[in-house]
């Protein structure tokens, strides 16, 4: 066999992810806050972009029939741009290019993996969104991560995001418990539970509502908190206003006893979220989506149109620069900032309609968590709005970061309504995995003699036999989520009760 060069035609297809295709996939993820500062920044670099001054409404179709985002998804070929469909959204794209954008019209088209998408430069080619500098992690950050691992129910998870949202930056809860008890429609005593696992994370004395509670917390960390200390606290005024001899009175204690336990309360600190201070000033959150309930129980979804930076093409302008371009040099920057500025605003549009898409599915997959209140939030992940909505899961996971919609319920965190689910052995709905942990506590709390006690093993027959298909791994790491014993020391303790 003779080996020599010779030419060869191939057709096929690849994925061509510019600079240019990179930096509109991240802007997807940008809350509103950044995407005012990057767009503020690139008007100031390109002379072809100017302000929309004018007062611009978001428009909505109609009123459908369904029960749910009823303003949300327009008909019609509307629609499909909201996609992002290659032939509006990349008309000045080369072919690959085209090829690789999400279309909802196009089995083949909306289903690109963006995940793999690397760093990219900005419009410029200056460095990209990835290149800001590392941050200190936020005392928020550090609760959420916290409440990750608690092994909360999913209701009770949902309860806790809320209250850790409102922890200032001091570490002190700047909420009523009545007030979100109704918001969320569940028992106040219920968000009293939740907020005290709150105050079991890091640091210690987080989540308090006032300084006695504060250094309380703190003392019960350091397992220092008696009767004593507690009279102390009751009488912090005094202490302030140093008035010794009342406060040995009060809290029994000799002198010696009493300047150890002013001592020990002094070593406290009244600010237990300083530590996690970066300097930065707080920023009030601000929604991305508005969602209102309107006739006969509809929910209207609509853009924040405060929210949206509006910038045009100064085309006139453009027109008289390229006129007088003479060298070649003048004539390739007035083109790339020509192209550069009408990138963004058909960025800016399809980041727009993709967050209304995304943000409609999930409301009408937890309208009832709207209409009655936490427990009835439905289990949900990115897949299920993925394949609802004609995208890919990297895509919702990129609008659901950073981003708010303002409900009758409060403001949320889109990512706060993606919950956990137990599939059903008979293919059925799937469970929740707050109603799984219920049912596990409800056969445990039925053992009444030490015949009855259950293993790990025993619960996964019953619950499968219940229609529940889930893993004895599952089973008990729910079992000591809820702080139950194994059954070997559960029924250790029936036998020395009997």
């Amino acid at each position: 066999m003779a080996l020599g060069p010779r030419l060869e035609f191939r057709q096929g297809q690849s994925l061509v992810i510019t600079p240019q295709l990179q930096q509109a996939i991240k802007l997807l993820q940008l809350n509103n806050l950044e995407l005012q500062a990057f767009v503020e920044a690139e008007l100031e670099k390109n002379p072809l972009l100017q302000r929309d001054e004018a007062e611009v409404e978001v428009e909505a179709p109609a009123p459908a029939t369904e029960s749910y985002a009823v303003d949300a998804v327009p008909d019609g070929a509307a629609a499909a741009d909201m996609d992002g469909g290659a032939s509006d959204t990349h008309a000045d794209a080369s072919p690959g290019e085209r090829d690789s954008g999400e279309t909802g019209t196009e089995p083949t088209g909306g289903q690109i993996d963006w995940s793999k998408a690397g760093r990219g430069g900005s419009f410029e080619g200056d460095e990209g969104l990835d290149s800001a500098p590392g941050r200190e992690k936020s005392l928020w950050e550090h609760l959420h991560e916290q409440l990750a691992v608690a092994g909360l129910p999913t209701a009770d998870q949902a309860i806790a995001g809320v209250l850790i949202d409102a922890v200032d930056e001091g570490g002190y809860l700047r909420a009523e418990i009545d007030e979100v008890a109704g918001r969320l429609g569940c028992p106040a005593e219920r968000v009293e539970g939740v907020l005290s696992v709150i105050q079991g994370f890091e640091p210690a004395g987080v989540a308090c509502r006032d300084v006695r509670e504060c250094l309380m917390l703190q003392l019960k960390d350091r397992n220092r908190y008696d009767p004593a200390m507690a009279a102390l606290l009751d009488n912090l005024d005094l202490l302030a206003r140093r008035d010794l001899p009342n406060l040995k009175r009060l809290c029994g204690v000799d002198d010696e006893d009493l300047r150890e336990m002013i001592a020990e309360v002094r070593a406290l600190t009244p600010r237990p979220g300083a530590a996690f201070s970066t300097g930065e000033t707080a920023q009030t959150v601000v929604p991305d989506v508005h969602v209102r309930e309107g006739m006969g129980g509809l929910w209207h979804v609509e853009l924040n149109a405060e929210t949206l930076p509006r910038v045009l093409v100064d085309q006139r302008y453009h027109a008289r620069i390229s006129g007088g371009a003479r060298s070649d040099q003048d004539k390739t920057f007035v083109s790339d900032c020509l192209s550069s500025a009408n990138w963004l605003v058909k960025s800016l549009d399809q980041r727009a309609k993709t967050i209304l898409k995304v943000s409609s599915e999930i409301v009408r997959q937890q309208d009832s968590f709207l209409a009655f209140g936490v427990e009835h939030l439905r289990p949900l992940n990115l897949k299920t709005v993925a394949d609802a909505i004609g995208m890919h899961e990297s895509t919702v996971s990129r609008v659901t970061s950073n981003k708010y919609i303002a409900t009758p319920r409060g403001v949320f965190e889109l990512k706060f309504f993606f919950t956990s689910a137990i599939a059903s052995t008979g293919g059925g709905e799937a469970h929740s995995a707050q109603s799984v942990r219920h049912k596990i506590r409800q056969l445990i709390d039925g053992e009444s003699r030490e015949s009855e006690v259950l293993s790990d093993d025993a619960l996964v027959d019953i619950l499968k036999a219940a229609g529940v298909d889930i893993a004895r791994r599952t089973v008990a790491k729910y079992r000591e989520a809820l702080k139950i014993p194994s059954s070997v020391e559960r029924r250790r303790r029936l036998r020395e009760l009997a």
